[in-house]
Parts: C-alpha cells; structure tokens; sequence
C-alpha cells in the first residue's frame, strides 16, 4: 500500500484530501499542526495521526520518517499572526531555518519548508493532487450573475489581487466602484472582507487569485462557507475567483447559502 504524508493545518482541506488519498487506495499519515487543526475534521478520516505543535520542525519530519513517508501534501492554513501571538515556540531546527530566511513572506517560509522536507527524503506534492476536482471552474456558479458595472470590479480588482499575489502578501482585494477597499494581509481573507465591506457601505466585490507564479504545492487559494458567512457580514454582492487555480471547499452549501443571501459567484481569469 502506498503511503502519503499529510502535513494539516485548520480547516477542512486537510479532511477532504485524506479522504480521496484513501479512496485512491493510500495509506494516510498525518501531522495535525496544533494549535490550528482540528481533531474531529481529521479523527476517522487518516490511519495515523499525530499532534504536533507547528513550531516543532524536527518532531514533524522524525513523525513523518517514522511511519514511512517519502511524498506528502500540505494543506490548511498556518496563521503567521500565531508567531506574534507567542503561541509557537520553535524549536532548534525552526530557528536555524527562520534565522536563514532573507525575510518572512509566505513563499519565502514555505519553500525553505519544502526545501528541508526535500533534505529528509520527503517529497511536497502539489495540494491539488488529490482534490482536483474541486477547483473552480470558469462562469457563473451561481443563478444571479454580476452586473455590467461589477464585472469591471471584478476585471479591476483581479489585476489588483494578482498584483498582491506578485508582491506576496496576500490573495483577496474587496472593490467598489473601482476602487480598493481592503487588500488581504496577515489577517486572512475573511477579515479583509468584513473590514472592506464595512468601508464600501454594501455592494462590495470580493477577488482572490492565485499568485502569478503559484507554486501549487503550497498556499493555493481557498474559499469555503467561511467566506460567504463573512460576506453576508460585510453585505457584499459578489464573489470572484480565479479559475482552475481556487478551490472551493462545500461546494452546494456555498453555492446554496450565496443564493439565499443574494451574493453571485463566478470563476474568472483576465490576460
């Protein structure tokens, strides 16, 4: 039986990637990153699992070594806010790669990560190899689609998002009227929406793009039911999301709660 390596953090990626690893017939063993996943989304969903706190890197790939894992897959979000919040505390190996780094960017944290996975025999799989077919799909995903006037929002804040992305510090923008409200940054994209939305006073599109060179092992861009929930919050109309390169987690729920609350969704792409 093959074995594949699930290094998780919160949300419910990381269930949804056990489960098809296993249907495709693996063996899965998993990291939960504490303090950030969540047991019960993984409990019943891995053969082996593992509590490690995030900032352990050497128990992490002793765990991963342990039990046979030459290829892993990352998924969940990791919280940089955690750092400053002092709930992590790295141990030796953590800090020789965190005092090694030329800054803190996303891309910059997690290809040094993938880098000394690669030192232990361990090879990172990009995030979609096992949930394909869950990223967006081109056009309107939802019966209500953008007006003329929101569709250049979206055509604006897409540029917008992919100029965040170039830049690394984040993957949503919130628009009105072609004008930036908010841009995503250490807080993560459901904050982004509530503050814009508050700004825009209703009406807001939301964007989020991968980056221009999406390193689709890590970080690929993720919306779910959270997104709409903060949404409805910030009573903005639409959402836009990059296509082939967003994965949509509760797919019918979002598209179900979006329509209720009079939200469209679409996937998009712009040369």
């Amino acid at each position: 039986m093959k074995t594949i390596g699930l290094i998780a953090g919160m949300g419910k990626l990381p269930r949804v990637i056990a489960r098809d690893a296993r249907e495709r017939g693996y063996r899965v063993v998993a990291v939960m990153l504490e303090p950030v996943a969540d047991d019960e989304k993984l409990e019943g969903a891995v053969d082996i699992l593992e509590r490690i706190n995030v900032g352990k890197l050497g128990r992490i790939f002793e765990a991963l070594k342990k039990n046979g894992v030459t290829e892993a897959v990352m998924a969940g979000k990791v919280p940089k806010e955690l750092v400053y919040k002092s709930r992590v505390t790295p141990d030796l190996r953590a800090m020789r790669l965190l005092w090694s780094l030329k800054d803190r960017s996303d891309d910059t944290v997690l290809l040094a990560l993938t880098r000394e996975l690669e030192k232990e025999g361990i090879r990172l799989l990009d995030t979609t190899t096992f949930c394909g077919d869950i990223l967006v799909a081109a056009g309107a995903l939802t019966r209500k689609e953008p007006t003329k006037s929101q569709w250049k929002d979206i055509e604006f804040g897409f540029r917008m998002s992919k100029e965040l992305g170039r830049l690394d510090i984040g993957q949503t923008v919130v628009v009105k009227d072609l004008a930036v409200m908010a841009v995503e940054a250490i807080e993560g994209t459901d904050k982004a929406i509530k503050r814009g939305g508050r700004l825009a006073n209703g009406g807001a599109v939301v964007v989020k793009t991968a980056k221009p060179r999406q390193d689709m092992r890590f970080d690929v861009p993720v919306a779910g039911l959270s997104t709409i929930h903060a949404m409805i919050e910030a009573e903005a109309s639409v959402l836009a999301l990059e296509a082939g390169k967003t994965i949509l987690l509760d797919g019918q729920k979002v598209k179900a709660e979006a329509a209720e609350a009079g939200i469209a969704i679409v996937g998009c792409s712009f040369k």
